[in-house]
């Protein structure tokens, strides 16, 4: 069963690294891939292994140069909400609401401070706010729609246990 857990993780990891370099909208900050990443994983895998697939993510995003140091709180703040809302709820459209919320307007705010201390950046409050918040709406959406259209998800949830 590890073995399992572990190939879902490095293949959503992969979707997620590989969708950041198809679907490249750095200036505007938006990677609607990382989030539907996040949906998926956080109802497949759970919040820690979602968190784990989003530090990746990121991690391996920042080294091939395709993100800055912003997709680390973008994503494991995103993906925490979204599997806290999940395991509190238990259905799809709080993973999305956590996702968002995660995301579009904790992270946000979180990385108005991580970008002046660790980027030099002097961006206000809300200059992350819009993108982020647009980036996580579709990506979660786009997720939720592919969940929704797994006819074994039943199959796939039993890797949580």
């Amino acid at each position: 069963m590890r073995t399992r857990v572990i190939t879902l993780m490095a293949i959503l990891i992969a979707v997620g690294v590989v969708g950041s370099i198809w679907f490249p909208a750095r200036l505007l900050m938006m990677y609607p891939v990382q989030h539907t990443v996040n949906v998926i994983a956080v109802i497949i895998l759970g919040t820690s292994r979602a968190v784990g697939v989003a530090f990746m993510i990121g991690l391996l995003r920042v080294l091939t140069g395709t993100s800055s140091i912003l997709a680390f709180p973008g994503g494991m703040i995103g993906a925490f909400f979204s599997g806290l809302l999940y395991k509190k709820f238990g259905k799809y459209r709080w993973a999305i609401i956590g996702e968002v919320f995660g995301t579009g307007i904790v992270s946000s705010l979180f990385s108005v401070p991580f970008s002046r201390i660790l980027m030099g950046s002097s961006a206000g409050a809300f200059y992350f706010m819009p993108s982020f918040l647009i980036s996580s709406l579709v990506g979660s959406l786009l997720g939720w729609l592919i969940i929704s259209k797994l006819p074994q998800l039943e199959e796939t949830i039993k890797v949580r246990k």
